[in-house]
């Protein structure tokens, strides 16, 4: 019997979740599936085992430590060994901070961060004995640039980027062959903006450029499967993101502080009584795309090229060598004909 791939995602119900959930199932992983909407989970199923795959139904909040680990020991249990863990599970809140309680960073935090290191406890009880097994964290350009109305996530981000490092450097320190890598998002569309908790005037939408989950599911694939590359970078928007900040982070203070508002809004006056998901999740399949399909990518170059980086190296190669050649021969053949005339006059 083949041995099929296994692998873990969290917030696999719905977004960015689901649609790597359907990029793996593709391509014959057995999956377990870890979010708190069951009725997404359910579908997500059904998708894996359309592909001929099979999958594990987990409701779980990846903020409780002890739910996520007995996840782990239940996939490994029913699936097999797991390969890969894709951290993925997210909350937000849009609001300015000023009217933003306590609960609800220490909320964010507790899916946003904490997830992430809850699950990568979890993984790593397993792959460390194994000494096999990647961990992928979803993060954001956010991670590095923070944009106003969203400082929970953005915090959180933050706090992702570094316990990432950390775990890297840790590893490579025990010589494991463990590894951890981590793929920096630009703005997707997915359903999030219609569940996300808001106190915004309007609705609420991601930053332009905005890009299709599938987009995210291809490059989240790819780095867990080429896992060595410290960071991936997920459309020209997000490497412009980070380090535009790094050269001029006060320039882009005042420049969102005068576009960040309203570059997250849209669309009429935000209804403040429909139901959110910071506490408990909205009952539905919300699939993975959002209600921007119209304005959404399907394709980004930058990914294409991180994707193909050896290939292009070798292009380049090739073209150098051969130019180096060409130009080698013709000097050849200019030297032979400057002793043939040479000669010639010689005789003359």
């Amino acid at each position: 019997m083949a041995k099929h791939e296994v692998v873990v995602i969290t917030g696999a119900s719905a977004g960015v979740g689901r649609a790597t959930v359907r990029e793996f199932a593709r391509r014959g992983a057995w999956i377990g599936l870890i979010a708190r909407g069951k009725d997404g989970l359910t579908a997500a199923r059904r998708e894996v085992e359309e592909a001929g795959g099979r999958a594990l139904v987990l409701p779980v909040d990846v903020a409780d430590a002890d739910a996520v680990e007995a996840a782990a020991d239940y996939v490994e249990k029913n699936l097999g060994p797991i390969d890969i863990w894709v951290n993925n599970a997210m909350a937000s809140v849009f609001s300015p901070i000023k009217e933003m309680t306590p609960e609800d960073f220490k909320r964010v935090t507790d899916v946003t961060y904490l997830g992430y290191v809850y699950g990568s406890l979890a993984a790593l009880k397993h792959m460390l004995p194994r000494n096999r097994g990647t961990i992928v964290h979803v993060g954001s350009a956010l991670a590095y640039r923070s944009i106003p109305l969203q400082a929970a996530y953005c915090a959180a981000k933050h706090a992702v980027l570094g316990f990432f490092a950390a775990l890297r450097t840790e590893l490579k320190h025990d010589h494991s062959k463990v590894r951890t890598t981590m793929v920096q998002m630009p703005a997707l569309n997915t359903p999030q903006f219609g569940w996300v908790k808001s106190r915004l005037p309007r609705k609420a939408q991601p930053v332009p450029p905005i890009f299709q989950p599938e987009v995210a599911a291809r490059a989240i694939y790819y780095a867990a499967h080429h896992p060595d590359r410290r960071e991936y970078y997920v459309a020209w928007s997000t490497v412009k993101a980070i380090f535009g900040n790094k050269l001029v982070p006060s320039f882009a203070d005042d420049y969102l502080a005068r576009t960040g508002y309203e570059s997250q809004q849209h669309d009429g006056p935000e209804d403040p009584n429909r139901p959110d998901n910071l506490w408990e999740p909205v009952p539905g399949d919300h699939g993975s795309h959002g209600i921007f399909d119209k304005r959404a990518h399907s394709f980004s170059m930058e990914l294409w090229l991180e994707s193909h980086a050896k290939w292009l190296a070798l292009a380049a190669g090739l073209t150098v060598a051969g130019t180096t050649l060409s130009l080698m021969r013709r000097a050849s053949a200019s030297g032979e004909e400057q002793r043939v005339e040479s000669k010639t006059n010689a005789a003359a």
